[in-house]
Formats: structure tokens, sequence, C-alpha cells
């Protein structure tokens, strides 16, 4: 945006200024400082006057009908995302592929009671054991994997139905999982690819503990 450039240079030339203004001031007790300064601003408004007339019709129109003002963008990939309901509610409407399916019904059906943040947590999970050695190359794939008699997932084989019912719950896990699929950071668990509630346990050797959020905690390999 041009507007906030010519800002920035109206605010530098009033510091230069008023610096100069503020100079003769301490210099001679003599000196008026309101005649200064009223030179000072006289300068400083005819500089932002000729920057704005110097902008294009275009622009100037488009500032006057607010065109040009910033909108909220999501976190850049190397930032901390914000976590909170808030933000996941002005995020587009989520929608997505049978990966994002997957990923969604798994949120809902093992983390929707947990916070934000658990729930974040959960869906990173999932995805390191995607990009992981010796686990489903997709997220599908993760999450209807068996192992030692059993699903890597409780809720693919608890015998209960697998049909979302809390439009609610279904909206953030969607949300969510649109977001990670996005290529959204990882921060919470700290590259883990196993978790479990904290009221059991499951005696699971070479994996070290990186995080307890919610209702569970994290592990990753050691080896």
């Amino acid at each position: 945006m041009r507007l906030p450039l010519c800002r920035t240079l109206a605010t530098l030339a009033f510091s230069v200024l008023a610096g100069a203004a503020f100079a003769d001031v301490m210099v001679s007790q003599s000196n008026a400082p309101s005649l200064a300064m009223g030179a000072a601003f006289g300068t400083l408004f005819e500089a932002e006057h000729s920057a704005v007339n110097a902008l294009p019709q275009a622009d100037l129109t488009a500032l006057a009908k607010g065109d040009l003002l910033a909108t909220p963008a999501a976190p850049a990939a190397n930032t901390a995302l914000p976590y909170t309901q808030e933000w996941l509610a002005n995020l587009p409407a989520p929608k997505g592929d049978a990966q994002w399916e997957c990923l969604r019904s798994a949120l809902y059906f093992e983390a929707r009671g947990e916070t934000i943040q658990g729930q974040f947590a959960v869906a990173e999970v999932i995805l390191n054991r995607k990009d992981a050695a010796g686990f489903p190359k997709t997220v599908c794939g993760v999450v209807h994997q068996d192992g030692e008699g059993t699903c890597a997932f409780s809720f693919m084989c608890d015998g209960r139905s697998d049909t979302m019912r809390d439009a609610s719950a279904i909206d953030q896990a969607g949300r969510i999982a649109r977001v990670m699929l996005d290529g959204a950071p990882r921060p919470l668990t700290a590259g883990a690819t196993f978790f479990h509630a904290q009221d059991v346990n499951p005696k699971w050797r070479n994996l070290l503990q990186t995080a307890a959020i919610g209702g569970h905690v994290f592990y990753r390999t050691t080896l």
C-alpha cells in the first residue's frame, strides 16, 4: 500500500523538522518554540499533501472506497498458529478430498472433547506418521492402519457408529484438518508419532514423551 509509505515519509519528515526546531530551542532560550514547531507542521502537511496528490487516480479511488485496507491472513508456515476459536471461525469454510475426510473423522472421534491445541496435536501425530518411515504414506492409510491385533486409532475398531452428528465439532475438525493439510507448522508435539489418553498406561518401549496436552500424552521413537 502507498498510503502507509506516505505516512512513514511524512512521519520521518516531521521527526527531522521537529528535531531541528527542538535543537534551536536548546541553543538559544530567546527562540520561540511555537514558531519553529508551526513551521515544521506546515512543511509536514505540505509534504504529505504533495505525496497524496502524486498517487494515481485509481489508487486514490481505492483508498476512498477502502479497497486497499489489509485483510487478515493465515499465519505463515514458519509462525505459530493462534489456536483460537475466533481465528478458526474466520477461516474459509473447509472442504477437501478423501485425505481431508479421513483426517477430519480422526480428529472428530479421537479428539473432539479436547481443546483446540489438543485437536491440533492429534492432527500433528497423524501427519507425522504419514511422513515417517514405517507408516503408510497417506492420511487415510495412517488412520485405517492395523497393527498388533488392534487398530492404530481406537474409533476404527471400537464397535461404535462412525457417523458424525455434532455439527459444531464436525466443522471445527474440518477447519483444523484443512489448516494442517495446507502445510501449517507442527510445533506442539515435537515430532510425536504416538499418543494415548492420560488415564491409560500402554507400557510402550523405546519411546520418548514429548508433550502432554489436555487428555493426551504424546511420544516419539528414540531410535
